[in-house]
């Protein structure tokens, strides 16, 4: 088991960057080791049909072994998925992506805020969005209860919250 922060800080002279990532309970090596366990039996029997005269189950348990890896794979590149916000003293920019930024959004710190929608379950955390008068950019979106705790406890210290709504009024 893969044991990472999922909301982790850091601090330097003039600026704090802020990387959220979903919670990530295995890694692709681990995924390949379930495969692995999981194709050997698999097709050492359809192996053994195949010899025996059953030639069409090899094929289906090929296929069936290749949608699982598929699936694990996927999952895995999903949860790659990470929100990068970096705060200097001037601006904040908010990058969003798989492996690089494919989405980038820039703020001027004096004319940005924070919105915080209370959760609707207890088992669920706030909604975050970071914004200005021109947009909104929702973060934390994945997050569980403890970490959207811990992303907007470190939002806080940084971005004044201008706007804390209920669920009806939002706007975002």
């Amino acid at each position: 088991m893969e044991n990472q922060a999922v909301v982790t800080s850091t601090r330097s002279s003039n600026q704090l960057m802020i990387v959220a990532r979903p919670n990530r309970s295995a890694s692709w090596r681990s995924n390949l080791y379930v495969l692995i366990g999981l194709a050997v039996p698999s097709l050492g029997a359809a192996i053994g049909f195949t010899l025996l005269g059953a030639w069409p189950i090899l094929p289906f348990a090929g296929l069936e072994m290749l949608a699982l890896g598929a699936a694990l794979y996927y999952v895995n590149w999903k949860l790659q998925y990470r929100q990068v916000i970096t705060v200097s003293d001037d601006s904040i920019r908010i990058d969003k992506g798989h492996y690089r930024p494919r989405q980038s959004y820039q703020f001027a710190r004096q004319r940005t805020g924070l919105t915080v929608v209370p959760e609707k379950h207890p088992w669920d955390g706030p909604e975050l969005a970071v914004h200005d008068r021109q947009q909104s950019v929702c973060v934390g979106e994945f997050l569980n209860r403890e970490d959207a705790l811990a992303l907007l406890a470190l939002l806080r210290k940084e971005i004044k919250v201008d706007s804390y709504s209920t669920r009806e009024g939002r706007k975002f």
